[in-house]
């Protein structure tokens, strides 16, 4: 399907994206949909033939566990509910810990790399198989961008990507700005990337900006679209015509000349890499629009994954997310250095979306509220999603005597208890939870 150019649909410049011309569709984060009914800007979006693509977040197709089947069919009424030609997830790991390891659930809030292994390329090949019956239309997956790598890794990203696409006949989300993420930070070359990967099987592309910090790039999708994304586009589409591009903005938003201003480099960027008239190289047969192309390495039903390689990917996912997000000493080969930056990375954007989803907390707690959370969140990792995780930060303000100013700690207390009881817990409750605290950070 011919999707053309497009941007990210998000509430904050839903009015903006409505005023844009030139834009043929916009891609939604599945989680932020309701199941039942659609925001009104969404709606007459489609009502002018704009096509919307759920993009979802959580699935955590890379991790050790098979798919949440309540997550599935959420994402599958959503897509009917868009009425979209496809859904996209990521090649990523979003959760770890529980049953298959006997130790505590935890959340990354983030997307997290899969290492490039055999055992992981079984595990995930075997999750998207799982959410590819599960779904209504066909699945598209993303790569994600990384500050860390794992040790021992058998497959550069092309290979892997390629081995993804051979035994499951997913397409691909190329997202170019990752793939320069991962220049910057893991020394990987994009141009290899893509002459790796079957670029055929592109079903569309990300653009997104960042900033360089301290020599490590962060994927913010905060920032303008720099020179170097765009220089990797043109890489792409000097191989391949991608039957969509859009612009992903989450954070920061600019006025929409700015936006348009944006897309109209992108646009600018196709024209100018595109191939001389004539035949290009042969890459191999398309998938066909309705995703059923590479099918055949589908008809024979391939042996399930054996217990004994979830359960190593399992392991091997918790000891990396425990370190991240609790504390714990850092498993062999990782760089330490890399590990701090990311698990800072990751305390970050908790504080940032837990700010989102509970206002209230940053105003009544004021220039404190970020030093604050992050000190909570340095001992107490994510095991339940932000609305959570913000009740129990306001829970912990208020057990360790903050805020200080009476009047603040007042609306805390009743902020907190609006949400989540009637008076803050008791003492033998503190002494409970407390005692959680220090086994999970165990």
């Amino acid at each position: 399907m011919e999707l053309g150019i497009g941007i990210g649909w998000r509430p904050e410049i839903a009015a903006e994206v409505e005023a844009l011309s030139g834009i043929d569709w916009v891609e939604a984060v599945a989680e932020n949909l309701c199941a039942d009914h659609l925001p009104d800007s969404l709606v007459r979006l489609r009502e002018r033939g704009v096509t919307v693509v759920p993009h979802g977040v959580a699935l955590g197709l890379g991790g050790a566990d098979r798919p949440d089947p309540d997550r599935l069919a959420a994402l599958a009424a959503r897509a009917e509910l868009l009425g979209a030609p496809l859904v996209t997830e990521h090649i990523a790991f979003v959760r770890a810990g529980g049953p298959l390891t006997a130790s505590p659930r935890l959340e990354a809030g983030h997307l997290l790399p899969v290492p490039r292994t055999w055992d992981a390329l079984d595990v995930l090949c075997e999750n998207v198989r799982i959410a590819q019956d599960s779904l209504p239309v066909p699945l598209a997956l993303e790569n994600i961008a990384a500050l860390i790598t794992w040790p021992d890794e058998e497959l550069t990203e092309g290979q892997f990507l390629a081995e993804l696409v051979e035994r499951t006949g997913v397409r691909l989300l190329i997202d170019v700005a990752n793939l320069h993420t991962n220049h910057v930070n893991l020394g990987q070359d994009p141009a290899k990337a893509l002459d790796e990967l079957p670029v055929e099987a592109i079903a569309y592309v990300h653009v997104a900006g960042g900033v360089e910090k301290n020599g490590v790039w962060h994927d913010t999708h905060a920032h303008p679209v720099s020179e170097p994304v765009l220089d990797v586009l043109a890489e792409l589409r000097s191989r391949v015509d991608p039957p969509g591009v859009l612009l992903e903005r989450d954070d920061a938003f600019p006025p929409g000349a700015e936006l348009a201003g944006e897309l109209d480099a992108i646009r600018a960027t196709l024209r100018k890499a595109a191939p001389s008239a004539g035949p290009g190289p042969d890459r191999g047969t398309a998938p066909a629009p309705d995703g059923t192309a590479g099918a055949e390495a589908r008809t024979a039903a391939p042996a399930p994954v054996s217990a004994a390689t979830r359960d190593r990917t399992a392991v091997a996912q918790t000891a990396l997310l425990s370190a991240l997000v609790a504390g714990t000493p850092a498993p062999e080969g990782f760089d330490h250095r890399r590990l701090r930056v990311q698990s800072r990375a990751l305390a970050a954007k908790r504080a940032d979306v837990v700010a989102k989803v509970a206002p209230e907390l940053p105003e009544i707690l004021g220039d404190g509220y970020r030093a604050a959370f992050l000190a909570y969140a340095g001992s107490r990792p994510m095991s339940g999603g932000y609305r959570r995780d913000a009740l129990h930060f306001a829970e912990h303000v208020l057990i360790t005597g903050g805020p200080a100013d009476p009047a603040a700690r007042r609306r805390l207390t009743y902020w907190w208890q609006d949400r989540s009881g009637s008076r803050p817990p008791r003492r033998a409750t503190r002494l409970v939870r407390a005692a959680r605290a220090v086994l999970v950070g165990k």
